[in-house]
């Protein structure tokens, strides 16, 4: 029987029959299961194609996985060589931010994009709890949003608790998105606002340190109108996976596009003559914040901070 995994907690998987009619199935994997080429802690995912065994005992087994089209995969920049695959076979994926309540930061964001552009996985910015922000924060997120628009990205500023349900429908309309965030952004709030369903529990952020309370623990895909929304439990942490040094530029799309004119071709952007990148920066024409991020993954793929 072929189907997909909507559930996963790590040890048990939820596979849902591509007859949709039945209910999704309790399954398990052999402790030897392992997928070739990725070492990760968790070698099925939620979006996976698979196909289960039904036992005489009634106990189901998950014996295949077909071809992933792409998934995200991460490792916490405070972990060592550990991964993890967010999910599988995506279209897009959106990044819940926070300007305040709690703060995310652009290098989180950025860390977060050109992680989908080495998947090629389409990003959209939805820029929460906009209700909560000061005049300044105001400022702030507008500048951002206008970052992030002249680079290609969709951005919308949201209020999960008011949520204009209709204007973003279509953004998720025929497609597998994956909801992705720090602890405490309102992706819970957000999915069930624009569902229109109970589907997962909220908390309040903690006031002593305006950090969020985790209330997702494991990974969940919810059909949502004709598309599906996976749920992920909320990540402190983007780090490089699966990067070589010289393509980190590749995924910093206004990095890539003015380092083709570098007198080098492997140029590094960090200090090589004649380099167009740093004098692109020299006159504001690539965001400081965006290149102190092109930075900061560089030096994740410094196999010596992992030891």
């Amino acid at each position: 029987m072929q189907g997909i995994v909507i559930k996963s907690t790590g040890a048990v998987y939820w596979v849902q029959p591509l007859d949709d009619r039945q209910e999704p199935i309790e399954c398990r994997i052999k402790g030897n299961f392992r997928i070739k080429g990725i070492r990760s802690t968790n070698p099925v995912a939620v979006g996976d194609k698979v196909t289960i065994e039904q036992q005489a005992d009634g106990t189901n087994w998950l014996t295949d996985i077909a071809p992933r089209t792409n998934y995200i995969i991460r490792r916490s920049t405070n972990l060592s060589k550990q991964t993890h695959i967010l999910a599988a076979n995506l279209d897009q994926a959106a990044l819940l931010v926070t300007i305040a309540h709690p703060a995310t930061s652009t290098t989180f964001i950025d860390r977060f994009l050109a992680t989908a552009e080495a998947y090629n996985i389409p990003a959209i910015l939805l820029f929460n709890k906009i209700d909560l922000l000061t005049p300044t924060e105001l400022n702030t997120l507008k500048e951002w949003q206008t970052l992030y628009e002249s680079l290609g990205y969709t951005t919308r500023a949201i209020s999960a608790l008011q949520l204009d349900q209709k204007a973003l429908t279509p953004l998720f309309e025929k497609k597998v998105t994956l909801l992705s965030g720090h602890s405490g952004v309102g992706k819970s709030t957000f999915l069930n606002a624009i569902t229109g369903k109970e589907l997962t529990r909220t908390a309040a952020i903690s006031d002593a340190h305006d950090t969020g309370m985790h209330t997702t623990t494991y990974s969940q895909m919810y059909h949502f109108g004709n598309g599906w929304l996976i749920d992920t439990p909320g990540i402190k942490g983007f780090g490089a996976v699966e990067m070589e040094k010289e393509e980190i530029s590749h995924y910093f799309r206004e990095i890539f596009a003015i380092g083709r004119h570098c007198r080098y071709d492997n140029c590094m952007h960090i200090g090589e003559p004649h380099c167009a990148v740093q004098e692109a920066l020299a006159e504001n024409k690539i965001a400081p914040s965006r290149f102190n991020s092109y930075l900061s993954l560089l030096g994740d793929c410094d196999e010596a901070k992992y030891r």
